[in-house]
């Protein structure tokens, strides 16, 4: 192959007109063929491609052909989040291993259980030995979401028995996924710091008996120093993160590899290269991009009118990032509103005034409450508009001094339960087939002609 240093830029640029003249589609036959773009039909609900046991996702009802907007819940085999998450903090427990062994299994562990499984977890907590010198160290990536893809991959060459499709075998592939992720995001992490910003090369080992919030926190850091106060909200973040239906561009994505028999690890690398888009877990960064540009041009972060008008400039693609997108708002599902933020929000206001982050909180909320209405006045656009897990997770983590490269991963930890469970489910359902959409082809019949004729 040609060193792309010898391809006449000029070339390229050609190659590029070649492919937009032979390249149009016309937009019209999206509705001639009722294509539903998106996999969504014309009332923005999901085409149904599936059943699941796993989660659920509600923001309104259908009634007499019509959505009618409601509170957002989000449900995790039968049982509401927020009932979840009331129950393990009321007894001041961590619970992201128990959300885990609920997703994977299907029910709720007993007190045995749960300790069986976090013994179980901590024994993969280890890398396969010389994984991280030659995995990470050797070929360093500046994007930590590219590091765990490719090392997600890579262990498919430490695993015996890595196509043994028997079940016993595919949940033994998921716990060493869910335990080993944080330490991989963790060292990729630490070595992209040290080759991409000049600093010290630290490397932690995972701590016996800490729960994955904090071994992470204690991971990250230079001098493994958390609170519990940190450790519980990060704990909360990754509940809130593990799953979210089976019609969610990941998991979906996961499920249609899956679909096809190839191995876990492929399954799940495609699932964290979908979780890299900024239409997706990237989201949450992009809306950090967003209000550092609102905190940095908005003068008055009291000041609605100024507020407003920033927003109105966003939209129309004159300020920020220039996407006309105000990042953190609106769902595909959730209307009236999404219940991770809501639960996020409620505990990022109480750090914010331990942390002298107040105003900054109010002006998240600003942007929250006049949103709807510049969409109104800037769009004409009168549907319902909520605020998103990204609006505040992005803000919990900079509170506690988690670097932006680290916000995407963190989803990827997290979403590691929900995603392997997808692939169980999808292997092991009755009567599974591969999962194969039809497209309409629009290209006229031609022709060869000759070489010297053309």
């Amino acid at each position: 192959m040609q060193n792309e240093g010898t391809i006449s830029k000029d070339f390229i640029e050609s190659l590029c007109g070649e492919y937009q003249k032979h390249n149009q589609i016309d937009p019209a036959y999206y509705e001639k063929y009722e294509v539903k773009r998106g996999l969504r039909n014309a009332d923005g609900t999901g085409v149904m491609a599936g059943v699941t046991q796993i989660g659920n996702v509600l923001g309104y009802y259908v009634q007499d052909g019509e959505r009618v907007p409601m509170p957002g819940k989000l449900i995790y085999r039968g049982i509401d989040v927020e009932e979840l998450i009331g129950g393990f903090m009321s007894e001041g427990r961590f619970g992201f291993e128990e959300t885990a062994y609920l997703l994977l299994f299907g029910a709720l562990p007993t007190r045995e259980q749960l300790y069986s499984f976090q013994e179980l977890l901590s024994a993969h907590h280890t890398l396969p030995h010389m994984f991280t010198e030659d995995m990470i160290i050797k070929a360093p990536s500046p994007d930590v979401m590219n590091k765990l893809a490719r090392s997600v991959l890579a262990l498919y060459s430490y695993d015996d028995a890595p196509d043994d499709m028997s079940l016993a075998n595919q949940l033994q592939q998921a716990i060493a996924l869910i335990a080993r992720v944080p330490v991989i995001v963790a060292h990729a992490f630490a070595v992209k710091r040290h080759y991409y910003d000049n600093e010290s090369l630290y490397l932690h080992r995972p701590q016996p008996g800490l729960s994955v919030a904090e071994n992470f926190l204690y991971s990250v850091r230079h001098d493994n120093q958390y609170t519990q106060e940190e450790a519980r909200l990060l704990d909360l973040c990754l509940v809130l993160h593990a799953e979210h239906g089976g019609g969610n561009n990941s998991a979906f994505t996961c499920r249609v590899l899956s679909s096809s028999g190839t191995d876990i690890y492929s399954a799940i690398a495609a699932a964290v290269g979908s979780l890299k888009g900024p239409r997706h877990g990237g989201a949450n960064k992009k809306v950090m991009e967003m209000f550092s540009h609102i905190e940095k041009d908005v003068k008055d972060w009291k000041d609605d009118d100024e507020i407003r008008a920033y927003l109105g400039r966003i939209l129309r693609k004159e300020a920020a990032d220039r996407s006309g997108l105000i990042y953190g708002m609106g769902h595909a599902i959730y209307t009236l509103s999404d219940p991770r933020a809501v639960i996020l929000k409620k505990f990022a206001k109480k750090m914010a005034a331990t942390k002298g982050m107040l105003d900054e909180f109010e002006l998240y909320e600003a942007v929250e409450r006049l949103t709807p209405e510049v969409l109104l006045s800037v769009k004409g656009e009168r549907k319902v508009v909520c605020a998103n897990v990204d609006m505040f997770s992005g803000m919990v983590y900079k509170m506690m001094g988690i670097p932006q490269e680290l916000y995407t991963p963190l989803f990827a930890v997290a979403r590691m339960v929900g995603w392997c469970a997808h692939r169980i489910e999808e292997v092991y359902q009755p009567g599974n087939r591969i999962i194969r959409p039809a497209y309409k082809a629009v290209a006229p019949m031609r022709t060869f002609i000759p070489l010297d004729q053309r």
